[in-house]
Order: structure tokens, then C-alpha cells, then sequence
């Protein structure tokens, strides 16, 4: 015999699940959401030797995305003195944090070493098919050759980013250090890193180029 007051038992079950459902979707939502994952792929550049670690450009580019209104994640993985040949070594293992998007930021330490313009392209290249095998959208940036080693190769070194960005089919920005470069006022003692303020130049011009590559505002 049925229990009195079990009549609308069914549908007493029906809500609860109901209200559990959407409780567990509540909860679930912000986790399940993908927070962009953007590997800033580098040499000191990309690391900040000079800097504290919430002023080099990494860092400064999360920021500015979260005042945009993007959650992206920015990793630092610059390494001070990497040639592009370094950084073929270790792409591999940096790619395994599944990154969106690489900024991959390479090759001044091969032109101050005078290191042959063609296996610099050949390292960028191979660099560019690891990454864009695993998934993720590349950012070129470009770097132009010191003119000590005379106009030919400067000329071919030069040549090395427009022609892979074209190859790849790339968006590019043509030189990393354009507005910075040359500028004490805008640069550590060294006069090759640049400072704090040098940094935020290069963040205004680079970063609204990131957020259009991960559909958000620019």
C-alpha cells in the first residue's frame, strides 16, 4: 500500500534532480570555461633580465589582456642567450603546456653571433611546423640584423621573418624592438634590454595584434 503523501513523490524527485542539475552546472560553468594559454616563446627578450618578473613583457601582456577583458594566461619562457637552435631544443618540451597561442620571439643572439642567415631560417622553421602540428596559432616576431656583418648579411638575415610569416602564413610584426630600439631613455644601461618603460611601448604596440589573434578586443 502506497504511503500517504507519497502521491506527488515522482515529481518531488523530478525537482530535486532538477535542482541538483543545476547546481552541478553553476558550479561546473567557470571551471569548464578555456582560459587562453599563450606561450611567450623566447630569449631575454621574452625573460627580463633587469626586471622583476611582474614587469618583464610576459607579465605586462597577461595584464594589459586582463584589462581588456581577457583571461589569457601568458607563460614566460624566455631564456637569456638562446639562439634559435636553443630554442628548437627545448621547444618540445615547452609545447607541453598546450598553448593557443605561441609568440615566438627568436634569432637576436644568432644575428650578434653572426650565426649564418640560412640556419637561423632553417631553426625558425622547423619551430614554426612543431607548433602549428600541435594545434596552436603562431605570432612571428621579427628581429633585424646589426649592421656589422656588412650589407649582405644583413640583407639576408633581414629577409628570414617576412619570408617564413608568407611561407607559414603568418601574422608578423616585423621588428619586436621597433619604437625601443636605439632609444636610451627607453632602455636598461645596456642599452639592448629594454626598461620598465621600454617594456610597456613594446606591450602597446604587440598586444592588441594578440588579441585579435584570440578573437577578443583589441
Amino acid at each position: 500500500m502506497r504511503a500517504k503523501g507519497w502521491s506527488g513523490g515522482s515529481s518531488a524527485v523530478r525537482c530535486i534532480l532538477a535542482t541538483i542539475a543545476v547546481g552541478l552546472t553553476i558550479i561546473g560553468g567557470p571551471a569548464s570555461a578555456h582560459a587562453p594559454v599563450i606561450l611567450d616563446f623566447g630569449d631575454s627578450l621574452t625573460a627580463g633580465p633587469g626586471l622583476a618578473a611582474t614587469q618583464a613583457f610576459p607579465a605586462r601582456l597577461e595584464a594589459w589582456l586582463h584589462r581588456q577583458g581577457i583571461q589569457a594566461k601568458v607563460i614566460n619562457s624566455g631564456v637569456t642567450g638562446d639562439t634559435t637552435a636553443d630554442g628548437l631544443a627545448r621547444l618540445d618540451w615547452a609545447l607541453a603546456d598546450r598553448p593557443d597561442l605561441v609568440i615566438l620571439e627568436l634569432g637576436a643572439n644568432d644575428a650578434l653571433r653572426g650565426i649564418d642567415p640560412s640556419t637561423v631560417r632553417d631553426n625558425l622553421d622547423k619551430m614554426i611546423g612543431k607548433i602549428e602540428a600541435s594545434g596552436a596559432k603562431v605570432l612571428l616576431l621579427g628581429m633585424l640584423a646589426p649592421p656589422n656583418w656588412g650589407e649582405e648579411y644583413k640583407h639576408a638575415f633581414d629577409q628570414i621573418y617576412p619570408d617564413l610569416a608568407r611561407r607559414h602564413q603568418l601574422p608578423l610584426y616585423p621588428f619586436f624592438l621597433e619604437g625601443v630600439a636605439m632609444k636610451p631613455e627607453l632602455n636598461q644601461s645596456d642599452g639592448v634590454h629594454p626598461n620598465e618603460q621600454g617594456i610597456a611601448v613594446l606591450v602597446e604596440r604587440v598586444a592588441p595584434l594578440v588579441a585579435r589573434l584570440l578573437g577578443g578586443a583589441s
